[in-house]
This record gives structure tokens, sequence and C-alpha cells, in this order.
């Protein structure tokens, strides 16, 4: 049987920036691209889902998480997958 004490205490403070964010309220779908989406399509949604991010208050605090975790997906921080693949490869540097 699992001994609770062991356990780690509530990280709550850890992820509390989340409620900052300035997407919380918006359609997720705008910062997810769909399945085929692709060209002038894609770019128009994924810079309306970036004008987001550069009002956001947490902003850096979302683009750096993204980054520790590799999130493979959609636009978090203001970057979009291919500008965090590039940073994560080191071929171009962060700034905010």
């Amino acid at each position: 049987m699992t001994e609770i004490s062991r356990l780690p205490g509530p990280v709550m403070e850890l992820w509390e920036w989340q409620y900052q964010g300035a997407c919380r309220d918006s359609d997720d779908t705008l910062f997810f691209h769909p399945e085929g989406e692709r060209g002038s399509t894609r770019r128009r949604r994924a810079e309306a889902a970036k004008a987001i991010c550069h009002s956001c208050p947490v902003m850096m605090q979302c683009r750096e998480q993204s980054l520790r975790v590799r999130e493979p997906y959609g636009v978090w921080g203001g970057l979009s997958e291919d500008e965090r693949a590039a940073i994560l490869a080191g071929n171009t540097q962060l700034t905010g």
C-alpha cells in the first residue's frame, strides 16, 4: 500500500500563473491547427493566436514551460511548433 505521507505536496503555486493567461477565454482551436491546414490559412490562424499571446501578462512563463516540456503542438507563449523546434535545436534565440 502507498504511504501517502511520502507523496509530494500540492504544487499549485507552480501552475497558478495559468489563471492569468490571456488565452483562458479564447477558443482553443485558434491555438492548434486542424489536420491538413496549410499555407496562408495556417499562418493567419497562428498569427491571431500569437496576437493574444503578445498581450498576455504570463507569456514568458507559458513560453518557458512549453520549451521545458517540449510541447509538440500549438502556439504557446507566442511561439509556433516550428519556432519552438528551432529554439530547442539551437537554431534561434529566445526573445520576448
